[in-house]
Order: C-alpha cells, then structure tokens, then sequence
C-alpha cells in the first residue's frame, strides 16, 4: 500500500488501513433497538373492561366521594379497597365519568398495576398537565426525579383534578417511588385489594363488599333483563355470592345467547356442576383480549403469584386449605392445630393468614363471640378448581383432622355450643370437594359426630340438617346400603324424633333398622342404637307395648355386646324406669331396676349424664308407684343438677321440672304446680314452638292443673 485509500465502505460498513501489522477487535450488534418507552393510549379515559350499565348500591361511598370532588375540594386521598371482583373500579369510574362530564376538574385516570404502568401512566399525566418533552424524555431516561416532576405539574394545575390509581394491588411500587402524594388542587382515588392500613398513612380507606341481594337481583336484570323475574334474579345472585363481578359475567353470559338462550332458573341449574367457575367466565367477551382480572377463575390468580414470587408460598398453601371448606365464618381456632403442618408449618399459619387478610382475599368477622376467618364462595371454588392434583388428597385429609380435633372426641350432653353450628357448613363442603371413598367415609364419620353433639346440646334442627345433608352427600360415594351412611340416617331420624314429627322419625327409623338388621344382625350395635331410637318414637305415638318389647331386646342386645356395665347398656336399663308400667317396674330384674341410680352412681359416678338421667327416670317411676314423697325429693335434686350443668332452657331441665310439677301437685302443692308448668310451656313455645307435642302436652296438663284447682 502506498498511503492512499485503496478500498471503500458502503452503509455501515468500514475500512481498516495501516503501514504496519494491526490486531482489532471488533463488535458489531444487529437487529431492533427494543421498543421506545410508551405510556397508555389515554389518561383520559377509564382503562376498563366491561363499565356497569348501572352502578348498583354504593350509594354511600359515592355521596363521599362527590363530595370530595365539591368546588374548593383538595388534598385527600381515598383508597377503596376489597376483594378481586368486588367493583372497586366501577366505583371509580362512575365517579370518574360524571368528574369528567362536569368540564370543572380534569379527571385523570392511570394504571398502578406494575411499576412500568405506573410510570408510563404518571408521566403522561405530566405531559397532559403541561410538561414539555424534554423534560418527560429526561425522567424516562432516569436523569430526573419522575415522581417529583410529575407531582410539580400536578401542584401547578390550572385546574383542579381528580386522579384515580386503579389496580394499586402492589402499595410497595407507590410507595418506593413516593408516586402516591396530595396535592391541594386535587383528590386521589386508589382502588386496591391491600386492606392494611399500614400502606396507606393519611387516606380515607373504603371497604368495597358484595352487593345487597336486591341490587344484586337488579345488575342481572340490568345486563339480561329478559332471562327472568327479579325472584329468580335474586337466587342466582345468592349463588354467586353477590360478587359484581360474577354477576356481570352470569348477566353477559345470558345476554349473549342467541341459539338457545338460557333462563335464570337454567343457569342456576347448571351452577350446580362441576365446572362451577367456568360457567361463570363463559360470561366474557369471547372477542376481546383476556384480562385475568376481568375472569373469576383467573383474577385471584395474580395475587397467588404474587404471593409465590415474593416467598409466601405458605398464603397460597393457606387458601388452597380454605378452600376444602365453606365460604361460612371459620373459627380462627381450628387453624391453630398442629395437624395444619401437613400444609403448612404452623409457625407460619400467623404470617400466612395476614397476607390473605391484607390481599382481601379473607377477612375476619366476629360471630357469637367468637373470632372467625371467612373467603368469599366463587373465590374458594376458584382456588379449588386450579388447586393441581396431586395436591388434593393432603389439603382433603389436613382439612379433615383439623375438624375432627374440634368436634368433641365422646359428645355428651351439655349447654348450647354455638361453636359446633359454625362447623356444620364446612363439614358439609368438606364432603362435597372429597372424591375418594376412603376420605368421603373419613369426614362422614366427623359429620355424625358433630350431629351427635349438635343433638345432645339442644340444637335439634342443625343435628338433623347436618346428618340428613351428610348421609346424602356421602351415598354418592359409599352407597346407600353403607354402615356410616345408614348410623348418620339413623342420627337424622332421632332429631327428627326431637323435632317432634314422629311419624316422619318412626317411618325413617324402621327402614334403617330393617336394612341394619339384614345387614349386620339384631345385635349390632348400629342395630341396637336405631332401635333405642325408634322405641322412643312408638312410645310417644302412643304404642307402648311395641315400645317396650323393643326396649326390652335393646337392653338385652347391648348388655351381650357392650357389657351390663356399659353406659349405653345402663342408658336403655334408665328407659325401662320410665316405660314400664307401675305394675311392672316394682318387680323388673327381680326388683333390682329400682336400685339402677345407686349402680349407675358406682359405675359412672353421680355427674355422668347417664347417671344424672337415671335419678330423673327413678322419680318417674316412683311417682307411678305413689311415693310422691321421695319422687318429690329426688327430682328436685335432679332438676337443681340439670339446670347448674345445662342452663333453664335446655329440653331435659324441662322434662324435668314438669315431673316436678307433677310431686307438687300430688302433694297438694298445685299452685306451684301451676307456677312451674307455666314457665315451662313458655319457655317450650320458645324454644320448639307452640304445635310441638312436647309443648302441646305440657299446655294439656297446665290446663289440668288450672280446671282441677
């Protein structure tokens, strides 16, 4: 070479030339430069999907809110927060359109979801405040502070303003880039699921609930005013929880239908599926885009990701656990078992129950005094529909030994317990998520026990609801003919026994037994306690020799196999006190039925129910016998000890002090008789209703009492 340029470059190409040997290194980088840092298309607009035809209820939080937004009005935050689907954005943007169409104050409207919306968001509203281009280009390119310049446009507003920050489920991004201020030239609305109010120091916080049933009722019609009555609009709201959002996708989904168009009586029909969840987000607009938060099998989703990306895989191991129960007040206790280890080590149960309380997606409330956690129903069918597989069987058997530790292990008879009926639904839901035999048999087994305890506190009806509803959910699995499906029907007619609708009890009763005893023989012990039931029916229908004869196999079938000394043995012998005639009771087991209290007594000692239940019988049958003396003492020692253990108006006490009636009354005192079958019908008509038998009974010898003075 001789020192000119001997070669050329063309585009980016180049020429290398030197005298002497060169090493060079060269990088060369192809292809796009990534995309230019972009904000929404409009702050102006709300960005949502599908805007309510009309915003029902939330009357209250929109009379704050237009005032807020009154002439002379700044400096405020408000931050409306509550569940995914719950209609937090509908509330801002009604609020935004009517701010908007009021030409006084600019209505803004940004997207807080992530921080690269949040960013792109707020620096558009410096620009449509007035920021020149330089100054936004320099912000995005981090060479000046994005939130202070956005918040100095925002200060110097010509015009007042109202901001709304949608979607602000993560507090953190507004807080590290101090996004979130006040301004006196306007109000902020944030609309999040985070609750504590540790995120948001200074702002008016707005919970955001399910809808009343009738404006529930009426975003149906609104969306579907053709599918059905305003009746059957409200029972497919009750369905769904009265969650906007669900009910906006039930009222789109029934809209939409053009070839065979549903009623509101169909939809709900097919609600019972299932594929629950999916038949709800059929509601969506099939041409539009997916938004998850648009969805309810997707919209928690984000929230259970978020909880795995931040390590709080134990809130999502929580909720999954939830979701095996009822969407019902669940007593906080349950959860604090060492058997939720199975799920969730327990040390973390504390941390993970706050970070649901935090998202929105439980909440606590205070039931018969007692601290309870509850989820909303489409959000727990929502969890259980994506719970994965091979998950399933441990959150079923973990749900299941935190229920059996709060049913009593031995139920006796007691006070009411207003504990034991809030277990009832989620024992219930417990039997409807199982799928395998062995688990539904599992939470059978519980289920009859908490009906058995429900029954020996009082509570007739949640006892016969909760074994009626259990035998059935159960049979799908177990079968008709299932030893636990037949002792939880057995259950089932003994409230119904107490319920007073005998006939009802005796036919259900005698069919029980009659397969029982086809089954497993007269002498079983599941054969014996139907049979002890259904001779207390006969004998109150009046077939007491039918009554006795039972009783009597029932005695002798338990003493063979449980024992003579066997509380459910000594139990039927305490029967045979009150059933028996006088004629008879003097001279049954060779006159030794009469010293049956002091046996029970050094068996059971003198507070065992059993025992306790004996002396009440004891009297009776010396009442029969004429010694009304001695009847007289021993009931009232029996009633006193009744009414310290179980409360005035607990159904045996009754029993009781109507017996005692009866000595006073014999013994001349009928004025007192006439005192203490007064309180004792009142408190009957209270507690089982005035066309009870039991009632109706104790108001015939009342009456007796009062013609015979």
């Amino acid at each position: 070479m001789t020192g000119g340029m001997d070669g050329h470059a063309e585009d980016r190409g180049r020429v290398f030339q030197a005298s002497g040997d060169q090493h060079i290194n060269e990088h060369h980088h192809y292809g796009g430069d990534g995309p230019e840092p972009s904000g929404p298309d409009s702050v102006r607009r709300p960005a949502v999907g599908r805007p309510p035809v009309v915003l029902r209820d939330r009357s209250e939080v929109m009379e704050r809110l237009r005032a807020s937004v009154a002439a002379g009005r700044g400096g405020e935050v408000y931050v409306l927060y509550g569940m995914g689907g719950s209609g937090k954005t509908a509330v801002a943007c009604t609020l935004f359109q009517e701010v908007a169409g009021d030409q006084g104050r600019a209505a803004l409207w940004v997207n807080a979801a992530d921080r690269a919306s949040l960013r792109g968001g707020m620096l558009a509203v410096a620009a449509d405040r007035g920021a020149g281009d330089g100054e936004l280009l320099a912000a995005r390119n981090g060479l000046r502070p994005a939130a202070d310049l956005v918040w100095r446009y925002l200060d110097h507003s010509a015009e007042p303003w109202l901001l709304v920050l949608d979607n602000a489920d993560e507090p953190e991004i507004l807080r590290d880039g101090s996004w979130l201020r006040t301004s006196p030239r306007g109000i902020v609305v944030v609309t999040t699921r985070r609750a504590a109010a540790r995120w948001w120091p200074g702002a008016e916080l707005q919970h955001i609930g399910v809808l009343p049933r009738e404006d529930a009722a009426l975003v149906l019609r609104d969306l579907a005013p053709h599918s059905g009555t305003t009746e059957q609009a409200a029972r497919i709201a009750d369905r769904l929880g009265r969650l906007p959002l669900a009910l906006t996708l039930a009222g789109g989904f029934l809209s939409h239908q053009v070839l065979d168009p549903w009623t509101m009586d169909a939809y709900g029909h097919h609600l019972d599926g299932d594929e629950r969840v999916q038949l709800i987000d059929r509601g969506a607009d099939a041409l539009s885009e997916a938004d998850p938060r648009h969805l309810v099998g997707l919209t928690w989703q984000l929230t259970l990701d978020t909880f795995e990306a931040r390590g709080l895989p134990e809130a999502a191991a929580l909720l999954r656990l939830l979701s095996r129960f009822a969407a019902e007040p669940l007593p906080l206790a349950l959860l604090n078992h060492e058997d939720i280890g199975g799920v969730l080590p327990r040390a973390r149960t504390e941390t993970a129950l706050r970070a649901l309380l935090d998202q929105s997606l439980s909440e606590l409330v205070d039931v018969v005094g007692m601290r309870c956690v509850q989820s909303h129903g489409v959000l727990l069918d929502s969890v259980c529909a994506a719970t994965p597989a091979e998950l399933v069987p441990g959150l079923d058997t973990v749900a299941l030994r935190l229920l059996d530790a709060a049913v009593p292990g031995v139920p006796d008879a007691g006070p009411h317990e207003p504990r034991l009926r809030l277990l009832v639904p989620h024992a219930l839901a417990l039997l409807r998520r199982v799928a395998e035999p062995s688990a539904a048999a599992d939470a059978l087994a519980v289920a009859t026990r908490l009906s058995v305890a429900l029954h020996r506190t009082g509570d007739y009806l949640s006892a016969w609801e909760t074994s009626r509803t259990a035998a059935d959910l159960a049979q799908r699995l177990l079968g008709a003919d299932d030893r636990m499906v037949l002792a939880a029907r057995s259950r089932a007619g003994r409230a119904l026994f107490r319920l007073g609708r005998f006939a009802e009890a005796e036919s259900l009763l005698r069919g029980v037994r009659t397969t029982q005893e086809s089954l497993f023989g007269a002498d079983d012990t599941d054969t014996l306690d139907t049979s002890y039931g259904l001779q207390l029916v006969l004998a109150n229908l009046g077939r007491r020799e039918e009554s006795v004869a039972l009783l009597r196999d029932t005695v002798a079938g338990r003493c063979s196999a449980l024992g003579p000394a066997h509380p459910l043995t000594l139990r039927a012998r305490a029967s045979l006190l009150e059933m028996l005639p006088a004629t008879e009771v003097d001279t049954e087991e060779d006159g030794a039925l009469l010293s049956l209290p002091s046996e029970c007594d050094r068996l059971l000692g003198p507070d065992h129910t059993v025992t306790l239940g004996a002396g009440h019988n004891h009297a009776w049958a010396l009442y029969l016998l004429g010694r009304f003396d001695e009847a007289d003492s021993e009931i009232r020692l029996v009633t006193e000890a009744y009414v310290r253990r179980f409360g005035p108006e607990y159904p045996i006490v009754l029993a009781a002090r109507q017996l005692f009636s009866r000595t006073r009354a014999a013994l001349g005192h009928v004025d007192e008789a006439i005192q203490l079958m007064t309180d004792v019908v009142a408190r009957r008509e209270r507690g089982l209703g005035p066309e009870h038998p039991f009632t109706v009974a104790g108001r015939r010898l009342l009456d007796t009492y009062r013609s015979g003075r």
